[in-house]
């Protein structure tokens, strides 16, 4: 067998235990957060025939709402017909319509997955290059200025950036729109120039983790000893920073991703008001409002596996990219 074919082998089987370690961990942690969640409705003592039928509702028609609704049966059996229909990706019917949760969410999700997806990139863009030239400058005035720089956005809420930049760059210069959405399918630029500034809105505190946590990782990469030797080899800065610095220095940046991802999907309400979006976020705040219980229930389960997901992405980028997830540290 080659070396390359070699090397091949181990790297898959790398990949390979670091998914089957993630879906270990996922399976009791989804079981365990979905429990939790469908608790939600007899911890919060609301009822269908409260919305619908108001606070007169009599003891005899509350009954019988909840009889339509299935909720006379016991708590587990509620729960198991529950998560059945979770695993099926059916979330159920509103309280408030009867419309589908799942199709609601759908709606919401799109949204806010085309502001988040760019937020991500705009953050992990910027805030790679910041740490990157804060870290190899360290100790300089441009260190400073980058720290200063990324201190001061780590600070500023995101519904203050979007009122500034709907301010200036859509009533100012006109070179946004200020409120609105258009699916990606009417059009990439129309798109595009929708979910530009609520993305910009949202990738402040991503590119300043981001600049942060790589920093720091890449400072300690460079005091290693391994670099040193690099150094007495003869290499040159460029192979020492991509062959050793930043290979090992990758680590904290993109863990610190993990978790980035699904707070933009779901903590981006006060951005989709101030731009005019029917997102996620916004969903799930008019669902809480209304005492939607089901609505909420399925924004908690789509939140878990948004989490999940994404942090099981980010464990296998982790596993390929980084010498100590590669020697199992």
């Amino acid at each position: 067998m080659t070396v390359a074919a070699t090397r091949a082998r181990h790297a898959l089987g790398r990949v390979l235990g670091a998914l089957a370690r993630s879906v270990a961990i996922f399976v009791p942690v989804f079981l365990v957060a979905t429990f939790v969640t469908f608790a939600l409705r007899s911890l919060s003592g609301l009822s269908p025939a409260r919305i619908q039928l108001g606070e007169q509702a009599t003891p005899e028609a509350i009954r019988r709402i909840e009889a339509q609704w299935g909720l006379d049966q016991p708590f587990l059996t509620q729960y198991w017909h529950w998560f059945t229909d979770v695993l099926h990706g059916q979330l159920g019917s509103s309280w408030v319509n009867g419309a589908d949760i799942s199709t609601l969410i759908g709606l919401g999700l799109g949204v806010s997955l085309s502001v988040a997806v760019l937020a991500l990139i705009i953050g992990v863009l910027a805030g790679f290059a910041l740490g990157t030239v804060a870290a190899v400058r360290r100790t300089t005035p441009l260190d400073r200025a980058v720290t200063g720089f990324v201190t001061v956005i780590s600070v500023m809420p995101a519904f203050v950036v979007g009122i500034v930049l709907v301010t200036v760059f859509s009533v100012g210069l006109g070179l946004f729109p200020s409120a609105g959405y258009v699916p990606a399918e009417q059009g990439i630029g129309p798109w595009l120039a929708h979910v530009t500034l609520p993305a910009l809105a949202l990738s402040f505190d991503v590119i300043a983790d981001v600049a942060r946590q790589l920093r720091t990782s890449l400072i300690a990469a460079y005091s290693e000893n391994y670099v040193t030797g690099a150094v007495v080899r003869g290499l040159g800065p460029r192979r020492i920073f991509f062959g050793h610095v930043l290979r090992n220095g990758l680590g904290p940046a993109l863990a610190t991703l993990g978790l980035k991802f699904p707070s933009l999907v779901g903590a981006s309400v006060v951005t989709e008001w101030i731009f005019g979006l029917q997102g996620f976020g916004r969903f799930a705040n008019d669902s809480a409002q209304a005492g939607d219980v089901p609505a909420v229930q399925g924004v908690l389960v789509v939140s878990i596996v948004l989490v999940v997901t994404f942090n099981l992405i980010v464990n296998l980028v982790l596993a390929r990219v980084t010498p100590a997830a590669q020697r199992g540290v």
